[in-house]
C-alpha cells in the first residue's frame, strides 16, 4: 500500500523541553529558600530593622514553589512528552501548529503571571488552586486549545488503535478541565480578589476533590502515559502486559476520583463522606501497583542496559518511588494511621517521594533521552547524566528520611501526656525546636537535587550546541481507511473501543464523573450534612478585611483551623470543631498541616497586644519560634475601599448581610478599629514606640480582630498552653 509523507512537528517538542528545565531549576531553587526559612526564618529581613520583604514571606513563597513545580516544570515536562509521544504513537503531526504555539506561549503566559501575582499575596488560599479568577479563566481556555490540539490529532491519525498511553492523555485532559472548572468557581470583587461560590465543609469536600486528583490526573495520569510509550522505547521491548494495561487504566480513573476526602479524615466533613474516600483510596493500591509491576517488568532482561544507560537508571527509581507513594497514600487513608501523619511533616515526605522520584526522575530520563533525538548527536557527557543521577538519588533519601522522622516526633510529642492527664509537651514549640535538625538535612537534600538538575541544564545545552534540530522531521504512514464502527471478526472488546475515539472519551468521562458526583451532590444538595449553629454570625467588616489579610499571607499554609475530636487536640486547643461553624468562611482555611498550632480556638486566649508584638517579632512572645515578622502590617494602611462589594458578593452567596450592615460597613470597621486600639494603649510599651502612631487605621488591627473571633461563636470552650 502506498505511504503518505509527513513531518513531525519537533519544534514545539524543542520549546517545552527548554521550559521544562528552566521552570525546574526556578522551582526548585524557590523549594531551597523555602526550606532554608525554616531554619533561618529571618533570612529575608533586612539586617537592624524592624522590616522584612513581605513578597519574599514564607506564607507567599510556598505556594509559588508548589504552583512552579507542579505546573511549571512538571506541567512542561508532560507536554514535552506528550507533544513528543502522540505525534509518533498516531503517525500524524499534531493537529494545528497555531494551536501547538498558542498552547506554549499561553502557558508560559500563565506561569510568569503566577510568579508575580503570588508573592504580590494574590490567592484565593486554595492548595495548588491558589491563583485568582482571571488567570483560572486563562487557564480554562489554554487547556481548551491543548484539548482540540489533542483530540484533533487522535481523530486524523494513521493507526488505527490507539495506544495505552493515548488512553492516558485522554483520560488526563478530560478529568483536569472537569476538576479545575468546579473548583475554581468563584465570585470576583476586583480584577484579583473572588470569594469561592462554596462556604466550609463544602469547599473543603469540592478542594480535595479537587486537590487529589490533581495529584491524579495532572502528576501521574500523563507521566503514566509517558512510562508505556518511553520505557519501552528506550529499553527496546515491548510493554511487559497488553491486559494489564487495561485493568491499570479503567480501575485507576475510576477510583482515583473518589479518594479526595481521606484528606479530610476526623475533620468536620460527615463521617459517610469520610468513610467513602478511604474503602476507595485503600483500593487505589491495586491499579497502582499493577502499573509499576508493568513499567518494571517491561525491563525484564534488559538489566544490562539499565547498568550502562543512565535514562533507564532515572525510569527505575521513578517508577520505584511511584510504586513507594501509591503504596503510601493508601496506607496514610486508614484512619488510625491518618490520626499520626495528618498535619505533620510526613505527608510533606510523602508528596516530595512523588515530585522528586516519580515526576521529576521521569521527567529527566526524558528530557536525556531526547536531547539525543532531538540534536540528531550522542549526549554530551553520560558521565555527568550518570553523576545527576547519584546526587539525586541522594537528594531524594536526604529530602524524605528526614521529614518522615520529624512527622513521627511531631505525632508522639503532641499526643504524649504525663500520669496526671496533663500534656507533657504543652508548649508547641517545643516539637517545633525538636525537629529543626531534620529541616537542615531536608535542606541539605534539596541542595543536592537541585545540583543534580542544574547539571541535567548544563549537560542538554552541551547537547544543542553539538547538534543540530530538524525541526520538521519527515516520517510516513500507510493512510488509515476507514472501516464500519462494528467489531471485526476475531477483535477483541477493548481493540474495538481504541478505534471508537469519541466513545472511549465519553466512557473515560462517564468513569471519572461518577465518584465525584455521588460525593458532591449530596453535600451541596442535604442540608443535614451540615448542621447549623444558631451562634454563629457572619464576620463584622473589620473581622472580614482581617480575614482576607490572613488569607493575603498564606498563614493557613502553617496554621490549621480544624481540632479533630482528639483527647490530645481538645485538651492542647480547645473544643473540637463543628461543621456548622465554618457557613460564613469563603473559603474554608482548615489547613493541612501544623508548623504551628492550630488556631481555631485562639480567639480570646491572648489579649490584643499580644497579637501585636506576635506579628512584630514572633520570637518576642514565642522564644524559639521559626515563624517569620509581618512588620508591614503595622506600617501598611488598611485598604478597606472593597468593602461593601466583598459584603455584597458574599449576601449573594448567603452570608446574611443586612443592606443597612453593608452601608454602614466603615463606620462599624472603624468603631472596632478604635476600640482595638484602645487595647492596645493599655500597654506602656506600646504606648512608648506608638505613641503619635494612627494603629486603628492599620492593617494589624483588622487582623487582630480576626484572630480574636476565631472560636469564639461556640461559647463554653476549653483553651490551654497555646504559644
Amino acid at each position: 500500500m502506498e505511504k503518505e509523507q509527513f513531518y513531525y512537528d519537533n519544534k514545539i517538542v524543542k520549546m517545552f523541553l527548554w521550559a521544562t528545565i528552566l521552570w525546574g531549576v526556578v522551582g526548585m531553587l524557590v523549594g531551597l529558600l523555602v526550606a532554608l526559612l525554616f531554619i533561618f526564618p529571618g533570612l529575608l529581613e533586612f539586617s537592624g530593622a524592624d522590616n522584612a520583604i513581605s513578597w519574599l514571606s514564607f506564607g507567599r513563597l510556598r505556594p509559588l514553589h508548589t504552583n512552579a513545580v507542579i505546573f511549571a516544570f512538571v506541567g512542561n515536562g508532560t507536554f514535552l512528552g506528550i507533544y513528543y509521544s502522540t505525534q509518533r504513537l498516531l503517525k500524524a503531526r499534531m493537529f494545528n501548529d497555531v494551536l501547538s504555539r498558542m498552547h506554549f506561549w499561553g502557558w508560559q503566559a500563565i506561569i510568569v503571571a503566577a510568579v508575580i501575582t503570588l508573592p504580590l499575596g494574590y490567592t484565593s488560599s486554595k492548595e495548588y488552586a491558589e491563583l485568582e479568577w482571571p488567570i483560572d479563566i486563562a487557564v480554562v481556555l489554554i487547556w481548551v486549545v491543548f484539548g482540540i490540539n489533542l483530540i484533533g490529532t487522535i481523530l486524523k491519525r494513521r493507526q488505527r488503535h490507539i495506544y495505552v498511553a493515548i488512553w492516558f492523555y485522554i483520560a488526563t485532559f478530560v478529568t483536569v478541565a472537569i476538576l479545575y472548572i468546579f473548583n475554581n468557581l468563584e465570585m470576583p470583587i476586583t480584577a484579583f480578589k473572588s470569594y469561592s461560590i462554596y462556604a466550609g465543609v463544602q469547599d473543603a469536600l469540592i478542594q480535595w476533590w479537587y486537590g487529589h486528583n490533581a495529584v491524579a490526573f495532572f502528576l501521574t495520569t500523563p507521566v503514566l502515559g509517558m512510562m508505556y510509550y518511553f520505557v519501552p522505547k528506550v529499553a527496546n521491548r515491548p510493554i511487559y502486559s497488553y491486559r494489564l494495561s487495561i485493568i491499570h487504566f479503567w480501575t485507576l480513573i475510576f477510583l482515583y476520583i473518589w479518594a479526595g476526602p481521606h484528606h479530610l479524615l476526623y475533620t468536620a466533613l460527615p463521617e459517610w463522606a469520610q468513610n467513602l474516600g478511604t474503602v476507595f483510596s485503600i483500593m487505589l493500591i491495586f491499579p497502582s501497583w499493577g502499573g509499576m509491576i508493568n513499567g518494571l517488568l517491561t525491563l525484564r532482561g534488559a538489566w544490562d542496559k539499565v547498568r550502562e544507560n543512565p535514562v533507564l537508571k532515572f525510569f527505575v527509581v521513578a517508577i520505584t518511588g511511584y510504586g513507594m507513594a501509591t503504596f503510601e497514600g493508601p496506607m496514610l487513608s486508614f484512619k488510625s494511621v491518618n490520626a499520626i501523619g495528618h498535619y505533620t511533616d510526613w505527608i510533606i515526605g510523602h508528596v516530595h517521594i512523588a515530585a522528586l522520584a516519580w515526576n521529576g526522575f521521569m521527567i529527566a530520563g526524558i528530557v536525556y533521552w531526547l536531547a539525543e533525538k532531538l540534536w540528531k548527536t550522542p549526549l554530551y557527557s553520560k558521565k555527568l547524566a550518570n553523576i545527576h543521577f547519584w546526587i539525586g538519588t541522594l537528594g531524594i533519601l536526604f529530602y524524605a528520611i528526614p521529614l518522615y522522622v520529624a512527622g513521627f516526633t511531631q505525632a508522639f510529642m503532641w499526643k504524649q501526656f504525663n500520669l496526671d492527664g496533663t500534656l507533657v509537651y504543652g508548649n508547641f514549640l517545643e516539637t517545633v525546636t525538636q525537629i529543626l535538625p531534620m529541616y537542615a538535612m531536608r535542606a541539605i537534600g534539596g541542595t543536592l537535587y537541585l545540583t543534580g538538575f542544574i547539571l541535567l541544564a548544563y549537560n542538554v545545552i552541551k547537547t544543542a550546541r553539538a547538534g543540530s534540530i530538524v525541526e520538521d522531521e519527515l516520517a510516513e504512514a500507510v493512510a488509515l481507511k476507514k472501516i464500519r464502527g462494528q467489531r471485526i471478526v476475531g477483535e477483541g472488546w477493548h481493540t474495538w473501543l481504541e478505534r471508537r475515539t469519541i466513545l472511549f472519551t465519553i466512557l473515560t468521562t462517564v468513569a471519572v464523573l461518577i465518584g465525584g458526583l455521588v460525593e458532591i451532590v449530596p453535600m451541596l444538595l442535604v442540608k443535614s450534612n451540615i448542621p447549623t449553629i444558631e451562634s454563629v454570625k457572619p464576620y463584622t467588616p473589620l473581622e472580614l478585611e482581617g480575614r482576607d489579610i490572613y488569607i493575603r499571607e498564606g498563614c493557613n499554609n502553617c496554621h490549621s483551623q480544624m481540632i479533630r475530636p482528639f483527647r490530645s487536640e481538645v485538651e492542647r486547643y480547645g473544643e473540637y470543631s463543628k461543621a456548622g461553624e465554618f457557613i460564613y468562611d469563603y473559603p474554608f482555611l482548615w489547613g493541612s498541616r501544623r508548623t504551628g498550632p492550630d488556631v481555631h480556638r485562639i480567639g480570646g486566649k491572648y489579649n490584643d497586644n499580644w497579637h501585636f508584638n506576635h506579628m512584630l517579632d514572633p520570637r518576642s512572645t514565642s522564644p524559639g519560634s521559626i515563624m517569620p515578622r509581618y512588620s508591614w502590617m503595622i506600617t501598611n494602611n488598611l485598604n478597606a475601599s472593597d468593602l461593601e462589594n466583598k459584603m455584597r458578593a458574599l449576601a449573594k452567596l448567603g452570608v446574611p448581610y443586612s443592606v443597612e450592615e453593608i452601608s454602614g460597613a466603615k463606620q462599624n470597621l472603624l468603631a472596632q478599629a478604635k476600640e482595638i486600639e484602645n487595647n492596645l494603649r493599655q500597654d506602656p510599651e506600646f504606648v512608648k514606640n506608638y505613641g503619635t502612631s494612627n494603629i486603628e487605621n492599620k492593617e494589624i488591627v483588622a487582623l487582630i480582630a480576626y484572630l480574636q473571633r476565631l472560636g469564639t461563636d461556640i461559647k463554653g470552650t476549653k483553651n490551654t498552653a497555646l504559644k
